[in-house]
């Protein structure tokens, strides 16, 4: 899928339903944006792999600060630990997002799915 392509009602139609799904899961796990983003606009709307990770993170926002609000209001977040853990993740943000227009779209895969059986073991084991 090509940026600023058009889209018919079918790939908006799916692409609704998977920001649902996403939204979701990452509501309930706070995590998942990612992980259900981009496999799907890859296989269910045949985005490119590097378009697929950039509109994730793109559609995670909203997802993310709708969520916090729920978990702010029940008393879960450490500001603090929250503040000092974003400053690392933009600065790890921008590492990972200029690496990734340097990686092959097939070697990109391939990375995304051992990080995934890896998370699986760990959420697993614990």
């Amino acid at each position: 899928m090509k940026i600023n392509s058009k889209l018919n009602r079918k790939q908006k139609f799916k692409i609704i339903i998977l920001g649902i799904i996403t939204g979701f899961l990452s509501g309930l796990f706070a995590s998942g944006g990612g992980m259900i983003a981009v496999p799907g606009l890859v296989y269910f709307v045949h985005s490119g792999e590097k378009e697929a990770r950039a509109i994730a993170i793109f559609c995670i926002l909203p997802m993310v600060l709708t969520s916090m609000i729920f978990y702010n209001r029940a008393g879960n977040i450490d500001f603090k630990m929250g503040i000092l853990c974003g400053i690392g993740g933009l600065v790890g943000g921008w590492i990972g997002a200029k690496i990734l227009n340097k990686i092959n779209d097939k070697y990109l895969s391939l990375i995304f799915i051992i990080f995934l059986i890896y998370a699986a073991i760990l959420t697993f084991v614990k």
